[in-house]
């Protein structure tokens, strides 16, 4: 289609740095205005925000206004638009409308809302997956996905990726200079690999390319078992199922750091798109789902500005283990602060039973997501849509268009944000102490888990939450990040440990680190094959001791030992352990009646210089752990936490050069007081306190000047 001469006008201008400025100058005329004079007039975003999920294409522009307006009554700060638009925005191939995107941004922007751009190629538009059907992903089963849902397109088919590169390159184009776009979102919620013919060939030659040869992958990955040696690259099945059956581990690991690679190329693609025509201050990301571990986001979040997750509980109750772990995980891919891109409000609609966040729980989580180290909490979505499969989601505003309940708490919490957002503004947490995080090893211990009953998320809270309660701030980070700063560093079930790694974690361990190793670490290498020396492999000789042998647990076996608390016990997994230098340490072992494990060491521990290695070898009871943690802990000197709270209640510190802030959250069932160490200025209430009254949900915001 040839281009109105409006569009042409619009092209130049946006080639000259020139945008319009309102809807009402494009339907008038435009008015010329430099970006200097524009870019003036949109002063920085600021250091809080709020924001929701806006979709002004499923709505007359009639009604944007209203809209606008009662997100800015809200305190609403930035909106969310396009991830889903690709139809209104490519309506037929090669023909683009963008001029009602932009109008909706500089209409956003005349509220004081800014906007983040999500790339729309979660949903491709009809005529494009019924003229080239190959886009389309295959599931495990060889169903070919169909149009109507999302994410049913072949992550790495170069069709497209065509397809995708231009949509995004056209959207930057038009509103890469817009002073009212901050960020852009790739995507949204990447999760679905595919298991085409085109996906096949490509893992192979990405296979070829790691190993050279088959016999070096057929040696690596042990494939005389059950006959499995390849003679030709194009055997190489892919994995489709899990269970003994599945595939080769080999097999099992390599698809998973394949498809990692993929869903990297596949965001680079769409930023190779959009950041050579956007200004450098609109950073680029993605929103992630927490512990959603299908690819490792170490790899795809490592070419973003910054990182973004999506934070959602069905159940509707705050668990400020599990909440607060991911967003610490969050914070960790990038070592800095954090998004929040897509939280509920009130209450989701893909749960059993939809449970609605309790009145001051909306104020509670916005502020345990800042507390962790959001800087923006942002939620889905605006306004019910009429039509659609999320109609039941909960939402800000109703379908007729008027606020629904929660509304006037987030209103009330916007408010609250924006007076103290300057007191917040630079501000960050800072830990002493880390916990290593590797989907490798989820993955090693997924396909062959020897109980059901182990669970790797619980592991990792199992050690999060006392340490967390002991020292009030803890980095999540990847097994290959730096760890000088840090005094105690715990790696829950570190499964599977390529040499490197342990390389990096013994160096930090001489250099007068403390490293703590929990049951089931360290018995795979990097091809997912046994370390041929036994557990914990490249390990035993620091520790000075190994793994005799492992077993799943049907009934708890007793613990003793001077940090074992009364009654204490190891449940579903119990390793036995040895020792083979003198200078290590037994700090737990199996009591009488327990079969194999028997008077054997279950925890050991050596000293290197001025650090140290400890092997816990069973999963502990939750009394005996926060035990042995805070025996750990006081072993490394590690910064204890700065404000005693009770059960129940979470305390946080956000830093910068001059201020600390502390951010207290009720999360119990009942009413709590906690006394602060020493006179600090309330916030939220004015004056100072000594200490203060918390009711069920209440929020504290406390600071003190270096």
């Amino acid at each position: 289609m040839r281009p109105t001469k409006p569009a042409l006008l619009l092209r130049a201008s946006l080639r000259t740095g020139i945008l319009l400025a309102t809807s009402a100058a494009l339907a008038g005329g435009v008015t010329p205005i430099s970006r200097a004079q524009r870019t003036a007039a949109a002063p920085p975003p600021p250091p809080l925000m709020l924001g929701d999920a806006w979709y002004p294409e499923q709505w007359p522009e009639s009604r944007w206004e209203a809209d606008l307006t009662l997100m800015q009554q809200a305190h609403i700060q930035v909106v969310r638009i396009a991830e889903f638009a690709w139809s209104s925005m490519e309506p037929s191939e090669g023909v683009y409308k963008l001029d009602w995107l932009e109008r909706a941004v500089n209409m956003a922007g005349k509220h004081g809302i800014y906007t983040v751009l999500g790339t729309p190629t979660a949903a491709p538009p009809a005529w494009l997956t019924q003229k080239y059907p190959q886009t389309l992903r295959v599931d495990a089963n060889g169903k070919r996905d169909e149009h109507g849902g999302r994410q049913q397109f072949s992550f790495d088919d170069p069709k497209y990726r065509v397809f995708a590169h231009e949509i995004a390159q056209k959207m930057a184009e038009k509103l890469g200079h817009n002073p009212y776009v901050i960020g852009w979102q790739i995507d949204n919620e990447l999760a679905a690999d595919s298991f085409d013919e085109g996906t096949q060939k490509q893992f192979q030659q990405w296979l070829k390319k790691k190993y050279g040869t088959l016999d070096n992958l057929n040696t690596r990955w042990t494939t005389s078992y059950w006959s499995e040696t390849f003679q030709d690259w194009s055997q190489i099945p892919l994995p489709k199922h899990n269970g003994v059956d599945a595939g080769n581990p080999g097999l099992m690991l390599n698809w998973r750091l394949f498809v990692s690679d993929t869903w990297r190329s596949y965001l680079k693609n769409q930023i190779d798109a959009i950041r050579p025509l956007a200004d450098k201050r609109q950073w680029i990301t993605t929103n992630t789902m927490g512990y959603f571990d299908q690819y490792d986001h170490y790899v795809t979040e490592d070419i973003l500005d910054i990182a973004a997750w999506d934070d959602y509980m069905g159940d509707g109750k705050i668990d400020q283990v599990r909440n607060g772990f991911a967003h610490d995980m969050a914070r960790g891919f990038k070592r800095k602060n954090f998004w929040v891109m897509e939280t509920q409000p009130g209450f989701v609609n893909w749960y059993p039973v939809n449970i609605a966040l309790k009145p001051g729980d909306e104020r509670a989580l916005i502020w345990h997501d800042i507390a962790h180290g959001a800087d923006a909490v942002s939620f889905w979505q605006w306004r019910s849509a009429l039509n659609g499969q999320e109609q039941y989601h909960g939402v800000l505003v109703g379908a007729d268009g008027t606020p629904v309940p929660v509304y006037d708490e987030i209103k009330r919490t916007g408010e609250e944000l924006d007076r103290l957002a300057p007191v917040l503004a630079g501000t960050t947490p800072h830990a002493d102490v880390a916990m290593l995080y590797s989907y490798e090893s989820r993955w090693a211990i997924e396909w062959q888990k020897h109980t059901n009953k182990f669970d790797s998320v619980e592991e990792i809270a199992r050690y999060y939450a006392p340490l967390r309660r002991a020292t009030q701030s803890v980095d999540v980070l990847s097994p290959d990040a730096d760890l000088s700063q840090y005094k105690l560093v715990i790696a829950p079930a570190f499964n599977l440990v390529t040499q490197k790694q342990a390389d990096h974690l013994m160096a930090y361990v001489k250099a007068g680190g403390n490293l703590v190793l929990t049951a089931r670490s360290a018995m795979k290498d990097e091809d997912n094959s046994l370390w041929p020396a036994r557990q914990p492999g490249p390990f035993v000789s620091m520790l000075g001791g190994r793994v005799e042998q492992f077993y799943a647990l049907d009934k708890p076996v007793a613990i003793e030992g001077a940090t074992a608390a009364p009654g204490a016990e190891a449940t579903i997994w119990a390793e036995q352990l040895s020792t083979s230098s003198p200078k290590a340490e037994v700090l737990l072992h199996y009591g009488e009646g327990n079969g194999w494990l028997t008077g054997h060491p279950a925890v050991i521990q050596n000293k290197v210089g001025a650090g140290s290695i400890t092997y816990i070898g069973a999963v502990l009871d939750a009394k005996t752990t926060a035990s042995l943690v805070d025996a750990l802990l006081a072993q490394a000197h590690a910064t204890p936490a700065e404000i005693a709270v009770p059960e129940g209640v979470e305390a946080s510190t956000r830093y910068s050069d001059h201020t600390s802030v502390h951010i207290l959250i009720n999360l119990s069932d009942k009413p709590q007081t906690v006394a602060l160490p020493r006179a600090m200025k309330d916030e939220l209430n004015g004056g100072q306190a000594q200490s203060v009254s918390l009711p069920i949900s209440g929020v504290a915001v406390l600071s003190e000047v270096k």
